[in-house]
């Protein structure tokens, strides 16, 4: 062995020596594409697929369209293939939802439940088949009904006798299944759930009959003893036609309070009571209607009716007219021998009789319409009360103000609702609910004062906060006022006694510039030489200019002034 691998290695290495390199680049490549795809194919293996819904295509459409719209109603994934195959995300959900189309009858005709079993195995004998067959079906079944939502686990027994040649011997398949409810669910006493799982029993079990079927709980109950649900049933059915009356009463509610809140106003409006008196039984009324027989129909083109009718139109007649004059026959006896009639008729052999008999038969054709309806649940009484509150209105002054009560809160005058106003309000509530006085129907409505007293105590409490919201900008507004008017009285003053001090220092400069001039003219007349210096005399320049400047421009003067003193 080792000597064949040897030259299987050398053999190998001669080839790989004697190649090209474009054929070494070529087994390369072949090798590697050879494990890509094996990577490739494990990986895709591995990944999860989808599970079909069904093992057929569904070919009808709204079959189709029913399914899915049950998937979706049930918020679940799904696909829908080329060839209309449903396929799901998960084995799970496909037995729940396969459970869920058995249960409302919508698994499509001609679906195969035996599909498990489409491959033959030649090594199996035919008990170990129905063995499997048994246990496939018994498994199948415990998977979808614990696929129900109300179902936490799932017992079932199945029984399949074996077939005998003659069917009065054949005992029936049967099956027991034990079922443990959820927390909180109510399949114990819904009976439609417990026929749901009775029928996808039957379904998954060919020859199971409703009868043979047991559902018990862990207690030992049985579930599917419909017998004993009929209490529940009567209740169910109570429950129902409460339901009916109770949307009808809130129908009628409905209706008179949007005829009136228009009106009145919501707050005014109070629906006491409404009662409807409903027969839920089940009746089945025949009416024959005779009208009229129309010969010339109307013309819609004319402004007037033009339609002709008979009550009855002739169908056949019948007349009988008999007559009869003479004397009637009087039996003899055998020639020769004197009659049996007896004397009192035999003088009446000479007389003659007359008979006449005029009968008149006429049968007429009338129009005849034959109605058959069933009612159920029909309206037997309607009583309704309404109360209706009148108005409340503010108390003004002649100023236009409120007037309040001594305790602060608003003076308050009522204003009754009118008789008038309460005929029109029950005219619409009569309209409002059908009111049929053959019936029996009563309608009432009064004049009741409401309690506002929680309205009122917020009206006043809102009331007093706007007020106090008033006075406090009344205040404010008045304090701005003041200090607008204080800075205007205080600017004036300041303005003024600016002016008053600018003016004493115009006089007190115009007094100085006098002097000066009255000294120079002085001097001048006097001749004599006045030795001034250079810096006297720039200054003497210096306040001509400035008393010229002030003379001038007075209020700019004014302004340097204040701001020597302000940096002095």
């Amino acid at each position: 062995m080792n000597e064949w691998f040897t030259r299987l290695k050398e053999r190998i290495s001669s080839l790989w020596g004697s190649w090209q390199t474009a054929q070494k680049l070529m087994l390369g490549g072949i090798v590697l594409v050879a494990v890509v795809a094996l990577v490739m194919l494990v990986v895709f293996s591995a990944a999860p697929s989808q599970v079909p819904l069904l093992s057929r295509p569904i070919t009808d459409p709204q079959q189709l369209n029913d399914i899915a719209a049950r998937l979706d109603q049930e918020g679940v994934s799904y696909t829908i293939t080329g060839d209309s195959r449903i396929l799901m995300d998960d084995q799970r959900t496909a037995q729940r939802m396969r459970s869920i189309l058995t249960r409302e009858d919508l698994i499509p005709s001609g679906t195969d439940p035996w599909e498990l079993f489409d491959i033959e195995r030649w090594t199996l004998t035919d008990f170990e088949r129905n063995v499997n067959l048994r246990r496939s079906i018994t498994r199948q079944l415990e998977q979808h009904i614990t696929a129900l939502s109300d179902v936490d686990a799932a017992s079932v027994t199945i029984v399949m006798p074996e077939r005998t040649l003659f069917s009065s011997d054949q005992n029936p398949v049967t099956a027991s299944v034990i079922l443990t409810p959820k927390p909180g669910s109510d399949i114990r006493e819904n009976r439609a759930k417990i026929e749901g799982i009775e029928k996808l029993i039957r379904f998954a079990v060919e020859g199971l009959q409703a009868e043979h079927i047991t559902i018990t709980d862990p207690s030992g109950v049985t579930l599917n003893n419909f017998e004993n649900l009929q209490g529940f049933d009567r209740l169910e059915l109570t429950r129902r036609e409460l339901a009916i009356v109770r949307e009808q009463e809130t129908q009628y509610r409905q209706a008179i309070v949007s005829a009136l809140a228009e009106i009145f106003g919501p707050s005014r409006v109070q629906v006491v009571n409404i009662n409807v008196d409903m027969d839920m039984g089940k009746r089945t009324e025949e009416t024959e209607e005779f009208f009229p027989i129309i010969t010339v129909p109307n013309n819609p083109r004319t402004p007037f009716d033009e339609t002709e009718f008979v009550l009855s139109i002739p169908r056949s007649i019948e007349r009988i007219r008999e007559n009869y004059e003479g004397t009637g026959f009087n039996p003899q006896g055998p020639p020769g021998m004197e009659g049996q009639t007896p004397p009192a008729y035999r003088d009446l052999e000479g007389l003659v009789g007359r008979w006449n008999n005029e009968e008149d038969r006429v049968n007429h054709e009338v129009n005849s319409r034959r109605t058959m309806e069933e009612k159920s649940p029909t309206i037997e009484r309607i009583t309704a009360s309404v109360a209706i509150d009148g108005t409340w209105r503010w108390t003004y002054n002649d100023r236009g103000e409120v007037e309040l009560n001594p305790d602060g809160s608003i003076l308050r005058t009522y204003a009754p609702v009118s008789a008038d106003e309460l005929a029109a309000a029950r005219e619409l509530v009569e309209h409002a609910i059908g009111f049929n006085q053959l019936r029996g129907d009563a309608v009432s409505v009064r004049h009741l004062q409401f309690d506002r007293s929680a309205q009122f105590q917020q009206e006043d409490e809102r009331y007093r906060r706007q007020r106090q919201i008033q006075m406090i900008v009344l205040y404010v507004l008045l304090g701005i006022a003041v200090l607008l008017v204080s800075f205007i009285v205080f600017r004036l003053i300041s303005r003024e006694i600016e002016r008053r001090r600018r003016l004493r220092e115009e006089e007190l400069a115009r007094q100085h510039q006098a002097m000066r001039e009255a000294a120079l003219r002085s001097a001048e007349e006097e001749s004599a030489e006045v030795e001034m210096s250079v810096e006297e005399r720039a200054r003497m320049e210096l306040e001509e200019m400035a008393i010229n400047v002030a003379r001038e421009h007075p209020q700019d003067v004014a302004q340097l002034i204040r701001t020597w003193l302000a940096e002095e």
